[in-house]
């Protein structure tokens, strides 16, 4: 019985074909008894704490940046599998979402879902494909392997690659945006304002062309006023955004506020020093031009240039040595 199985199996679906089915039942296997392991017991108050939360405004939920409370309540279901255990990996994980500008609590369960997602559907259809390319001819096994498992894993990694890539925009904005937004900060706080009040403007002013580092001054401003204390606050930032420039400005801020110098000295001395090396980035980039323009000019100038000057020549020569 067996035997005639296999042998069914091998004349439709060719040598890989009992392989191909073994996958698919253990996947179909796995998606059914997801949901059964997933299932979260019901807790005796949890029926008590919603009816407590119906009772409170709905506004409450409006005021937490990217609180989406359906999806995250159906997420928070599922955190133990879509989240790292190890609290290291969980914060470093909130940490590089945090750089790439998403502030939601669900973030990393979002974007492990979307992993598991993308992985599972990419590899379906990358085995769907192994079907239909081995029905149609006599494939190697080495292809078959990667047409299978080459999409999920596309699949897997296209969430870290949006997140890196969003980390590397955000930061080239703030690095761009920091030196005029330390210029306007200092012209707010000679012209009598207070550090928050600077930083609100800041934030006011920078918001059409630097959205991600009106944002972080926003964060800065709203903690501040929540009562945590303005070093703890400036740290913070100088961690979530990662940027050499924005650590030294907060150190140079928070050892103003230690020893008590002007905060309008020191953002003055701090300016010039970001004026100075925004001249020494344009400058290192007109420096690489060159080297960047040689392999564009020998491409595109050097061939024409060759054709124009021994194309005759070549063909006088065909000519003359043809007739001859």
């Amino acid at each position: 019985m067996l035997a005639t199985i296999h042998q069914m199996l091998v004349d439709m679906l060719g040598p890989m074909g009992p392989l191909f089915v073994i996958g698919g039942l253990g996947l179909a296997l796995i998606l059914v008894a997801l949901p059964f392991m997933l299932r979260k017991t019901p807790e005796p108050f949890d029926k008590i704490k919603r009816q407590q939360e119906t009772y409170k405004a709905p506004k409450e939920a409006g005021l937490r940046m990217g609180g989406n409370g359906g999806a995250s309540d159906k997420l928070q279901k599922f955190s133990t599998f879509l989240e790292p255990q190890n609290a290291e990996e969980l914060s470093a994980s909130r940490l590089k979402l945090l750089r790439a500008g998403y502030r939601a609590k669900n973030a990393v369960q979002l974007f492990h879902f979307a992993q598991l997602v993308l992985g599972v559907g990419l590899l379906s259809i990358g085995v769907i494909y192994a079907l239909i390319l081995q029905s149609q001819g006599d494939v190697s096994t080495q292809m078959l392997v990667i047409c299978t498992i080459g999409p999920g894993a596309i699949g897997y990694y296209i969430p870290q690659y949006w997140v890196q890539r969003r980390i590397q925009q955000r930061q080239d904005e703030i690095v761009s945006g920091f030196p005029d937004a330390l210029d306007m900060m200092l012209v707010c706080v000679e012209a009598g304002q207070s550090l928050d009040q600077s930083i609100l403007r800041v934030a006011k002013e920078s918001r059409a062309g630097y959205p991600a580092l009106a944002d972080e001054f926003d964060t800065i401003a709203h903690e501040v006023k929540a009562g945590k204390e303005r070093i703890a606050v400036l740290k913070d930032m100088s961690e979530r955004v990662g940027i050499a420039d924005v650590s030294s400005f907060v150190t140079t801020l928070v050892q103003s506020a230690s020893f008590g110098t002007s905060i309008a000295e020191a953002l003055r001395v701090y300016s010039a020093e970001m004026r100075d090396k925004r001249v020494m980035r344009a400058e290192e980039k007109a420096n690489t031009l060159p080297t960047k323009l040689t392999l564009g000019t020998m491409l595109f100038t050097v061939p024409p240039l060759m054709i124009i000057l021994i194309g005759p020549s070549v063909h006088g020569i065909s000519k003359a040595l043809g007739g001859g």
